[in-house]
């Protein structure tokens, strides 16, 4: 351990208490270095004064609470004091030197607002999403960053718009998974200096021109067309050569065609009409059709 002055850049001189390895165990304990100044001990031992004099009502300023979701990050004549965050509880401070901030650690969300971007393919876009986050390090959200809320709502239009930019139209509208993914993890990469953690990202809404919705709409309609075309001419294929078949089966024994005829009869009468229809073998129709062509069935 070893203490003393050093005179700084200003030109002032500031004492300072470190403590380096231990020759006996040879273990290598923390190095810290005070630089608190003349006039900074002064102002800390006029603090204390202060508090001793004004007792017990200075009590009122000097001790505070945080709840369990929040953490405190004092500051002594603008530096920050050593030993971390405090909290969830009660802590104490110096009336007139210290000044502290209070970290929410819940998980936050907030509405990217539409942003318009132009996709792989050259279309025109508009998607919104959601992003969930929380703040993992009270020490770098206070310190490395000066909104770190306000920052992380920027970066995430931000890259929004970029990773559009990289994906073709039929991605943004069917693997919006995939999109949501690399942005929280472009999002978390870039806000972990700052001490923030993105949780989720959602993609909540993707919105087309109307020229290109009606063009979409158009070219869905003649395929599903094309589609029932298809379809109807399969059943026509498969009805033909079903009546083939029976044909075929027909043709084999002539009294079935008969049966036929009384199973017709047999149906219309059912529904209680008027009508009666007489069956006309088509052996009879082809002697007069063979006839009128000058043929003679023998």
């Amino acid at each position: 351990m070893s203490v003393g002055w050093k005179r700084t850049d200003s030109g002032g001189y500031e004492c300072f208490l470190e403590y380096g390895e231990c020759p006996r165990c040879h273990l290598k304990l923390l190095k810290k270095s005070n630089n608190m100044g003349c006039v900074e001990y002064a102002a800390t031992f006029g603090s204390i004064i202060l508090l001793i004099l004004t007792l017990p009502f200075s009590l009122f300023w000097c001790f505070k609470v945080v709840q369990e979701y929040e953490r405190a990050v004092i500051f002594r004549l603008g530096r920050l004091r050593t030993g971390g965050a405090r909290g969830p509880g009660i802590f104490f401070i110096l009336p007139c030197v210290d000044s502290y901030c209070k970290v929410d650690l819940r998980t936050v969300s907030f509405d990217v607002p539409p942003q318009e971007a132009l996709t792989k393919d050259s279309v025109t876009v508009t998607v919104d999403a959601v992003v969930y986050y929380r703040i993992q390090d009270p020490l770098n959200a206070v310190t490395k960053v000066t909104n770190y809320s306000n920052s992380t709502r920027l970066l995430a239009m931000t890259t929004l718009r970029n990773i559009l930019g990289t994906r073709n139209l039929a991605e943004v509208l069917s693997d919006r998974e995939a999109i949501s993914h690399a942005m929280q993890t472009s999002l978390d990469v870039a806000t972990d200096p700052w001490g923030v953690k993105v949780e989720r990202v959602e993609i909540k809404d993707v919105s087309l021109p109307q020229q290109l919705q009606r063009a979409m709409a158009a070219e869905a309609e003649a395929s599903r067309e094309a589609r029932a075309k298809v379809i109807a001419a399969e059943g026509e294929m498969k009805a033909s050569r079903a009546l083939k078949e029976a044909a075929d089966v027909i043709s084999e024994a002539p009294g079935a065609l008969q049966l036929r005829y009384l199973q017709t009869l047999n149906n219309i009468s059912a529904e209680k009409n008027s009508t009666i229809i007489f069956p006309l073998p088509i052996d009879m129709i082809s002697y007069f059709v063979n006839y009128n062509n000058g043929s003679q069935v023998i």
